[in-house]
């Protein structure tokens, strides 16, 4: 086995209180953006300038600081009604970006079987089964609680594994619900979401109004609010990527412990890799799938580790067998 099942669960637990702690500053970096932006109107209408100087002076962070207990209150708000609507509806958005469609036992008997198995023998309750119209090789789970949850692969996977590698994924994206990844995962997403909303509208105000449309000495105030949006951005997308990294070698372990057959991952693993691209699925959504193609620069922005890797963990901990390289790629 990857981990044993005390380990397992000790490493679900500890990821899931990094998550927490992690998902925990989204709303601080909503109010770095919200206070960033309150510098930028006071560099355009010249609140808090010395207009004899025409410097910035204390009196304009000072007065950006007076508004941050508005500017904290009116944050907390906007993300409390992004997170209600996305909360509520968030399985629509993704199943309308993708093309997703829910399918019953009679239109796919043997995928259906296979989930309902895997959910009955560790007792979970049956999430929905959805399907993607695409040669592509893929698969996600999504949903935040368990009225919602989703598993949706594509008919490319399906028609190019055996029985027991798409057993294998199914189990895979199950692991991922068992081990509340989703959740986690989803949460994370809404609120990076509002954090790139914030900083494209502040961007956008930038280069249409331009540095030099401020008062003499706005340019700093302007500048500095600039670099904390880039600043919250950055911090926003890192933790996102990260919590995605780390889930998927534990959600490869849980596919080994739910159908103990860890060849069956491997093989499944090898046969996605470099066919897994969804053109149409937004960057986000994409975060969710088994296998995510885009690396990003140099590997930084890589949602997930290299399929190598991830093979290697289940050849070097689960005791898989390494596929020949001269095994094509169906």
């Amino acid at each position: 086995m990857l981990f044993g099942a005390a380990g397992l669960r000790t490493h679900i637990w500890n990821n899931n209180l990094r998550s927490l702690i992690l998902l925990a500053g989204f709303p601080v970096l909503l109010i770095l953006i919200g206070f960033a932006i309150t510098l930028v109107w006071m560099g355009f209408s010249g609140d808090g300038f010395d207009t004899a100087k025409g410097d910035v002076t204390a009196a304009a962070l000072d007065g950006a600081l007076q508004l941050l207990p508005r500017i904290m209150l009116v944050s907390l708000i906007v993300a409390a009604v992004w997170f209600t609507i996305a909360w509520f509806f968030h399985q629509r958005m993704i199943d309308a970006s993708t093309g997703a469609r829910t399918v019953r036992r009679e239109e796919e008997k043997q995928l259906y079987n296979l989930l309902e198995n895997l959910c009955v023998s560790r007792g979970m309750t049956m999430p929905r089964l959805a399907i993607i119209e695409t040669d592509a090789m893929n698969a996600y789970a999504s949903g935040v609680r368990e009225d919602q949850y989703t598993v949706t692969v594509t008919r490319g996977l399906m028609n190019r594994l055996d029985r027991d590698e798409l057993e294998a994924v199914l189990a895979h994206e199950l692991s991922h619900i068992r081990h509340s990844d989703v959740r986690m995962m989803v949460i994370a997403i809404i609120f990076v979401g509002i954090i790139s909303f914030a900083a494209e509208i502040t961007f956008r105000g930038l280069l249409r109004g331009g540095v030099r449309g401020g008062r003499r000495g706005g340019g700093v105030l302007i500048l500095a609010a600039f670099a904390m949006i880039a600043l919250a951005y950055l911090l926003a997308i890192l933790i996102r990527f990260s919590l995605s990294r780390r889930r998927e070698y534990m959600a490869d372990a849980g596919a080994v412990e739910l159908t103990k057959n860890p060849d069956a991952m491997i093989s499944a693993l090898q046969k996605i890799s470099g066919q897994a691209e969804i053109e149409k699925a937004p960057s986000e959504v994409r975060e969710l799938f088994i296998e995510n193609p885009k690396a990003g620069f140099l590997g930084v922005f890589a949602t997930h580790p290299p399929i190598e890797k991830r093979i290697d963990m289940l050849v070097e901990h689960a005791g898989g067998r390494r596929p020949h390289p001269s095994v094509p790629q169906v």
